[in-house]
C-alpha cells in the first residue's frame, strides 16, 4: 500500500488523537495508507479499528519502540 501521509500524533492532545487518525483513514482511497508515529504502542487503536472498521484496514508495524512506534495503516478495497 502506498503511504500518502505521515501523521505524528506525539504533538496532538490525547483526546484529539483517535478522531484525527480516523478522519485521515476515512479520507483514504482503497490501496492508500498513512504512517502513524507515536510514543507508545498504539495497540488500543488497533482494537478500535478492529471494532469499527472490521476487515477494511491493514495494520503493519514498521518500528516497535522503545521510544518510537511507527505503524502503516492502510485502507483495503
Amino acid at each position: 500500500m502506498q503511504i500518502i501521509h505521515v501523521l505524528d500524533v506525539r504533538t496532538i492532545p490525547p483526546r484529539e488523537r483517535h478522531p484525527t487518525i480516523f478522519n485521515l483513514f476515512d479520507g483514504l482511497e482503497p490501496g492508500q495508507a498513512f504512517e502513524l508515529v507515536n510514543d507508545h504502542d498504539p495497540k488500543p487503536l488497533f482494537y478500535q479499528f478492529s471494532a469499527e472498521r472490521g476487515g477494511h484496514f491493514a495494520w503493519e508495524y514498521l518500528e516497535q519502540g522503545p521510544e518510537v512506534w511507527r505503524v502503516r495503516i492502510g485502507k483495503r478495497g
